[in-house]
């Protein structure tokens, strides 16, 4: 070993949450059957000192996706109302003081960093790779941009565009290739937090246009909804009717302990209409979408509601430039922030990174996972290591889906929610056999990226690839060799195996089939 050499059991490239806790899962596991440290790092491109945790954290997102599971599945299986979070997930959020949805970024930066330390992993940021280096297969060594080789026996890759892997050499797909779409993408957040403006306030503020919007006689809120829609009367009509529910109801906010869900896009009009910008994603390149805001505490509100199009390509440049916001986008921003001022905000300070949902996936995995596998509930139950349940969410929608779907004499694009056993086959590398890819780029077919990309789930798998690593590690085997079973039960001899209760969806699961199989 050189000076400038190396070397660990394990390294996780990538700070993203999933990637944290399997660095942590993988050092619990080592010690727990050796009673011995581990050496494992994580490898950070972002400055530790800003913050770990990835979009949760530098990304600001602080309302967080959870599993859906419907009130009468949970009653009968005696769950709560997220159903059953991975053991580590849990922990995680207990310790950054989660309630229920909002999960404070510097909170979340602490309970990780702690967490990290009591576990023995180092930590290693700015970090850029310059080369990484395969032998017959394994990956063998890092190379960085300062000439400094990391070499591992095990390595995860927990970027939201698999760079570790494609440095290795293995095929990401951009956008939804999988569904020969590859220029299309899911938009891009850039997250923000308004100080200022309480709860309290803005529920008047929304109450008071909402009012206005829905009334015939007010010309001014009637102008508003003409220069959102661009005196398109199709969409003149589509925003007046979301103003109210099925009863006539005005779609007003609701606020939960420490979220609020906004039901119309009252506020999306008005913001628009100051901007002389058409409410349309596609048209305007940036959208004030319908907030889901996390209550930080006082009157510090985070919104998830600034979506910005990229394509297949640009989202991968921007993952590739540590999801730093461009100058357009810090531009528009710059507008909302005087608009938020304008309804009572103090402050506007947007996160220092995007949220960048989906940048693609990698092919070649162990078992690839297609929506319609997820629809018929995912791996047996006897190799599962939790289980989730989400919709197929596709955030500002993929472009060009519909026309392609109408050509292939599908009528729909919309398909039931999943309720699926988790396995970690899909995260593992063939051709690289001592890596995996714990992201929203493992290895996911169809629609089946658009609910695998929420971090609860891959929490599960990240805690999953971890104790893999491990076994790996200790028994001189390669990361792909270790099955779902295996993780399965160690977790359940150690007592952090969660109930397992997916859900076929037989009526749907021949439907999504045909349709992933048609787009492809």
């Amino acid at each position: 070993m050189t000076d400038n050499e190396r070397y660990y059991d394990i390294i996780t490239f990538g700070d993203e949450v999933p990637g944290v806790l399997a660095a942590i899962a993988a050092a619990r596991e080592y010690r727990r059957r050796t009673e011995t440290y581990p050496k494992v790092l994580l490898m950070s491109k972002a400055d530790a000192r800003e913050g770990i945790g990835g979009h949760l954290v530098r990304g600001g997102l602080a309302y967080l996706d959870r599993s859906q599971i419907e009130i009468d599945l949970r009653k009968s299986l005696n769950l709560g109302t997220f159903g059953a979070p991975p053991s580590l997930y849990e922990e995680f959020l207990k310790k950054a003081g989660v309630v229920s949805i909002a999960l404070d970024p510097h909170k979340a930066d602490a309970a990780l960093k702690t967490m990290l330390k009591e576990a023995g992993v180092a930590i290693l940021s700015n970090v850029e790779i310059e080369s990484a280096t395969c032998d017959n297969g394994p990956l063998v060594e890092i190379v960085t941009a300062r000439g400094e080789i990391y070499k591992a026996k095990q390595f995860i890759d927990a970027t939201v565009n698999a760079e570790l892997a494609q440095a290795a050499g293995v095929t990401k797909y951009n956008g939804f290739a999988t569904f020969g779409l590859p220029d299309s993408e899911l938009p891009v957040t850039l997250v923000f937090v308004t100080e200022g403006l309480s709860v309290k306030r803005l529920k008047q503020v929304e109450y008071a246009y909402l009012k206005r919007l829905t009334n015939n006689n007010d010309r001014e809120a009637q102008r508003f909804i003409d220069i959102a829609a661009r005196s398109e009367s199709g969409l003149v009509e589509v925003l007046k009717r979301d103003l109210v529910d099925s009863r006539g109801q005005l779609k007003t906010l609701w606020a939960g302990k420490d979220h609020i869900d906004v039901r119309s896009n009252a506020l999306s009009i008005v913001y628009h209409a100051c901007r002389g910008k058409k409410l349309d994603l596609e048209e305007s390149g940036s959208l004030l979408d319908r907030g889901n805001i996390a209550i930080l505490g006082g009157d510090r509100l985070s919104w998830n509601a600034l979506l910005f199009t990229v394509t297949g390509s640009e989202a991968e440049t921007l993952a590739r430039n540590c999801a730093k916001p461009t100058p357009a986008m810090l531009e528009e921003m710059s507008y909302v922030e005087r608009w938020f001022k304008s309804i009572g905000a103090k402050t506007v300070t947007p996160a220092s990174e995007l949220y960048i949902r989906h940048a693609g996936n990698v092919v070649g995995v162990v078992e690839p996972l297609s929506g319609a596998q997820m629809l018929a509930g995912g791996v047996p139950a006897d190799e599962a290591i939790g289980t989730f349940a989400y919709h197929f969410d596709v955030r500002g929608g993929i472009r060009g889906i519909g026309r392609k779907a109408n050509e292939k004499g599908f009528l729909s694009t919309v398909f039931d929610k999943p309720i699926f056993n988790i396995g970690i086959r899909h995260a593992q590398i063939k051709a690289v056999p001592n890596l995996a890819v714990v992201s929203p780029a493992s290895g996911f077919e169809g629609f089946a990226s658009s609910a695998g990309r929420i971090v609860e789930f891959n929490a599960a798998v990240g805690q999953g690839i971890g104790i893999a690593a491990t076994l790996a590690v200790l028994q001189n085997r390669h990361l792909a060799e270790i099955g779902n079973r295996e993780v399965h039960e160690t977790l359940s001899t150690t007592g952090q195996l969660p109930p397992i209760f997916g859900k076929p969806k037989e009526q749907e699961v021949a439907r999504l089939r045909d349709f992933e199989s048609a787009l492809a």
